[in-house]
């Protein structure tokens, strides 16, 4: 097992803290756009039109998980779950919908694939030292 020293704990604790704010922003913004912009009944046509199977059921649990698993991101709350949820999300768009058109952006997998990546990082690892999940972690473990 490795040993760190506090500068690289640290160091790893900010670029949690900066992969989260990323992560954040990209599915924050993704998730308003679908509950508030075109709302989930436009959520809903555009995946029955693009294929995503049952459209009902999948395009309001997409819009809410983008959107609350963003905003649990950006404080660092519950955090592998939401990162777990996403990339799930993730998994879905290069099954359902990227995949069939290549690697390279802007239909392609690429973007999709750096943020499934990201997060499966971010699951992995959890939220860091700078996060709600962080002091509550603190603030209940005991301490003689």
């Amino acid at each position: 097992m490795t040993t760190y020293s506090a500068a690289t704990e640290k160091n790893l604790d900010r670029a949690l803290l900066i992969l989260r704010l990323v992560l954040a922003a990209i599915f924050i913004v993704h998730g308003y756009q679908k509950v508030f912009g075109m709302g989930i009944s436009g959520v809903t046509g555009m995946f029955t039109q693009i294929g995503v199977p049952m459209p009902a059921v999948t395009a309001p649990l997409i819009a809410v998980i983008e959107l609350l698993g963003g905003i649990a991101l950006l404080f660092g709350a519950f955090t592998r779950v939401a990162a777990v949820l996403i990339a799930c999300d993730m998994l879905g768009a290069i099954l359902f919908v990227h995949g069939k058109n290549g690697f390279s952006a802007p239909k392609g997998v690429e973007n999709v694939l750096g943020n499934l990546a990201m997060l499966v990082v971010v699951a992995l690892l959890g939220a860091g030292a700078y996060s709600i999940d962080a002091m509550l972690a603190r603030h209940g473990s005991t301490t003689p």
